[in-house]
């Protein structure tokens, strides 16, 4: 197994984890840019949320 399929496994399993850091970085960087670029930010929020989450749908990516 690659170090990259090690990591999509990972990202399958911890999605809720994902979600929450992503969570944290984006309105981090949205609080420094003072709310410039506010849709942006949170759309890259759930397009990133939209691949873990289609990442840990997948069978055969969790152990059994």
């Amino acid at each position: 197994m690659s170090i990259v399929d090690k990591v999509k496994n990972a990202l399958g399993q911890h999605s809720e984890k994902v979600h929450r850091g992503v969570d944290k970085i984006g309105d981090k960087i949205d609080e420094k840019t003072g709310g410039k670029h506010s849709q942006k930010i949170n759309r890259v929020q759930q397009k990133v949320k939209d691949m873990t989450d289609r990442r840990s749908d997948q069978p055969g990516d969790r152990p059994a």
